[in-house]
């Protein structure tokens, strides 16, 4: 089955203590769409400006990656530039130029309505029920947030809670969007907002899944450098959605593995700068990851 993701379709420029890497390609979309392409057909759904290079445009066609809603706008595409210290857990936004992403208010193609499975990657929660609102009837969706929606979109994003059948968080967000300090009651406080499904991401530290079937705890891929963490979030939240989307089954029955899956593509996104080491992965070199993680937890 399809899966549709909507999102940002971003330029980046990111700086580490190591590198500076200027106008790469980013964006919550980009990056969930390239992860969960190794899995299911991509339809993407994003806004750039005259700006955006052929050469990106060439990779998410090279990914098997529907351009059908991929608008093309006059302006400049929405760019961020972003710094990292040593320790990569700590990064400072250096400055964000909205662009054409400031007034993007998308119809859907007609054939884009229809699909199973939605990714309402990292956006303003209003655009997310925007794109929701012209779905018919998708069989799973799941959405991302951040602190910024929580902050300044807090309405609309308890409005998109009521109609999603997941929410994925870092554990500062749970915390945040609930007031409750212990992640295990803010995870319950999160159920009752809408979600039957929370995914709570824990950077390093892997995930913790709270579905109806219980609870499920799985770790990072373990990785002995780290170049670029930027998109590592979408990566995993798109790997996850794509491999539902692949595999037979209820998503009971896939979530635990799809979560596995995911955090085994955002472990590539790591290695490498922007989409550059997602892109060059292979299906046997995440299946291979894959089997290390089940060999660490196995007990």
């Amino acid at each position: 089955m399809s899966v549709l993701v909507v999102g940002t379709t971003a330029l980046d420029s990111i700086k580490t203590p190591y590198a500076e890497n200027p106008r790469l390609l980013g964006g919550s979309a980009s990056h969930a769409a390239v992860a969960a392409s190794f899995f299911a057909p991509v339809h993407l759904v994003g806004v750039v400006g005259d700006d955006f290079p052929q050469k990106y445009v060439k990779l998410y066609r090279k990914h098997g990656i529907n351009l059908d809603g991929l608008h093309r706008a006059t302006g400049k595409t929405f760019h961020w530039g972003g710094e990292y210290e040593v320790n990569m857990n700590n990064r400072r936004t250096l400055f964000t130029e909205l662009g054409v992403i400031e007034n993007f208010t998308p119809d859907l193609p007609a054939h884009y309505r229809h699909i199973p499975y939605v990714l309402l990657a990292n956006i303003s929660p209003g655009l997310q029920l925007h794109v929701l609102h012209q779905m018919a009837k998708p069989k799973f969706v799941i959405a991302d947030t951040m602190d910024l929606w929580i902050n300044v979109a807090l309405p609309d994003l308890l409005k998109l809670l009521r109609h999603v059948d997941a929410i994925v968080v870092n554990d500062s967000e749970a915390r945040h969007l609930t007031g409750e300090d212990n992640l295990h009651l803010a995870i319950k406080k999160i159920h009752r907002l809408g979600p039957a499904y929370v995914i709570v991401k824990k950077g390093e530290h892997g995930a913790i899944l709270s579905a109806p079937g219980g609870h499920f705890i799985a770790p990072a891929f373990p990785l002995e450098k780290v170049v670029d963490p930027t998109g590592a979030g979408d990566s995993f939240v798109g790997g996850l959605i794509g491999y539902l989307a692949g595999h037979r089954g209820s998503v009971d029955q896939n979530l635990r593995k799809a979560i596995i899956y995911g955090s085994v593509v955002a472990s590539f996104c790591c290695e490498g700068f922007g989409l550059d080491r997602t892109t060059k992965a292979t299906r046997a070199a995440i299946e291979d990851r894959a089997s290390h993680i089940k060999k660490l937890t196995h007990f």
